[in-house]
């Protein structure tokens, strides 16, 4: 008998069960309840109204410089700047469709993010939204209620915004440029532009 048990073939493993499903499903469908959720729909629809889709899905930074490019571009094209008027008005146009994709993208991809999704590639400036402070945006809105309550409390006179306000444009051009080149890595080639 000792014979026989030589000649058999060595045992296999038993065939594994089928694997579990994954829970994708499950995690699918409860990410699809979580109230966190913002709808990209929604957030085009908002953005009707430049900037309140971003201020939906939480980009509230990003909602209000959106607002303010399209009330800068509707102020320079009632300004009467003839000259300016075919590529304003062709950047408006632009900017508010853009504005419009922008807050249905960043929806749909806050909500991949919120579902811990991992194969997809986000972009590199996505990040979910905070309520951290901008120094800039606070002093500008602290700026824009001292003017507003001298003009309404003290009678204060506004008509030199109406020729002064392009110092603005020029002031946050320059801003965005400092922390443009505050902000980027240096390296060899940039430390000898610097």
């Amino acid at each position: 008998m000792s014979e026989m048990t030589e000649t058999l073939p060595p045992q296999t493993a038993a065939p594994r069960p089928p694997a579990a499903p994954a829970v994708a499903p499950a995690t699918q469908y409860l990410s699809i309840l979580d109230s966190r959720r913002k709808s990209p729909g929604l957030a085009c629809f908002l953005s009707l109204m430049p900037g309140l889709g971003q201020v939906y899905v939480g980009y509230y930074q990003r909602g209000f410089v959106h607002a303010a490019v399209v009330a800068g571009l509707i102020t320079v094209l009632s300004s009467e700047v003839e000259e300016l008027t075919p590529m304003t008005a062709m950047f408006l146009v632009f900017f508010w469709l853009y504005n419009i994709i922008d807050a249905g993208r960043r929806a749909a991809l806050y909500n991949e993010v919120l579902a811990g999704r991992t194969g997809i590639q986000l972009p590199a400036d996505l990040m979910l939204p905070g309520l951290g402070g901008s120094m800039l945006g606070g002093t500008v809105v602290a700026l824009a209620g001292a003017l507003l309550l001298g003009h309404t409390a003290f009678g204060m006179s506004l008509s030199w915004l109406k020729e002064w306000w392009p110092v603005a444009v020029i002031l946050f051009g320059a801003y965005l440029f400092i922390k443009a080149r505050m902000d980027r890595p240096a390296t060899p080639e940039t430390a000898d532009l610097a």
